[in-house]
């Protein structure tokens, strides 16, 4: 499932779409925009990418360095639009700039005290930009990542990592990110096996996140977005086992939630011309 985005034919908003088209094209003439330049870097820096497959150091801080320059203003975004007022909360509205087999590009707008709820990305290599508002994120890793088997039986574990599942479904994660961002925070990236794969958004304020996928969710070849129901470690102990208080915590997994409301609509922003 592609976090459950429902499709809306509406724009909310498509004022200044004409005006923006028509600035669009006296730019382009100049030099190219932030957000031809953005699908430019991510056709290089995906090129030779697939699921599991990371982009190389220097193309990962390439991607970041265009993603940091881009502003509100590059695509076409506003606080004060539809998608973000307060009585339209729960609802999130997805804006798809563009997407291949190879990435995704698009903008994620939640009103104040909505949730994008705790969820995973199989295999991507993720982007994230705020680019307004403030936004609490909270994300996680698997505790070993390198024997997914583990469970808890009879032998002594010594460390968190020795009893990473549970027969009950439970599955311990560490902590990544526990914190608030701003426009001013630099791009957050999350990778197939760290960097805090699983994360869960929660807008403070009106927040327009700008997101590139690599590659995006694909339910056929079996990169579906998994939600999580999280549980304190203390809640569920673990002898001989002592861990600093909201380092680890328990994860299983669980349906999209039901209040969960994704409605994608169309992109009115400066447009992607494909190449």
């Amino acid at each position: 499932m592609k976090m459950g985005i429902e499709q809306n034919g509406s724009g909310g908003n498509g004022k200044g779409k004409v005006s923006s088209e028509s600035r669009k094209g006296k730019v382009r003439a100049k030099k190219m925009s932030p957000v031809q330049k953005l699908y430019e870097t991510c056709k290089e820096v995906f090129a030779d990418c697939g699921p599991g497959i990371v982009p190389s150091p220097d193309k990962v801080e390439k991607l970041a360095a265009v993603l940091d320059g881009i502003t509100q203003v590059d695509v076409g975004m506003r606080p004060n639009m539809p998608f973000f007022r307060v009585e339209r909360a729960p609802i999130i509205t997805y804006l798809q700039l563009y997407e291949c087999d190879k990435f995704s590009i698009g903008i994620f707008c939640l009103p104040p005290t909505s949730v994008i709820p705790l969820h995973n990305h199989p295999g991507m290599t993720v982007f994230s930009k705020l680019l307004f508002g403030t936004m609490h994120i909270r994300s996680f890793d698997w505790a070993d990542n390198n024997n997914a088997n583990d469970t808890i039986n009879d032998e002594e574990p010594k460390s968190p990592s020795d009893s990473s599942r549970r027969p009950d479904g439970l599955r311990l994660a560490k902590v990544n990110v526990n914190s608030e961002f701003t426009a001013s925070s630099r791009t957050s990236i999350l990778y197939p096996a760290e960097g805090g794969n699983m994360h869960r958004f929660t807008a403070k304020t009106a927040c327009a996140v700008l997101d590139v996928l690599g590659p995006p969710y694909c339910d056929p070849d079996g990169r579906h977005c998994q939600y999580y129901h999280e549980f304190p470690f203390q809640l569920f102990p673990v002898k001989n086992v002592s861990v600093d208080e909201g380092e680890y915590a328990w994860l299983k997994e669980r349906d999209m939630p039901k209040d969960h409301i994704i409605v994608g609509v169309p992109y009115n922003g400066p447009k992607i011309v494909k190449k």
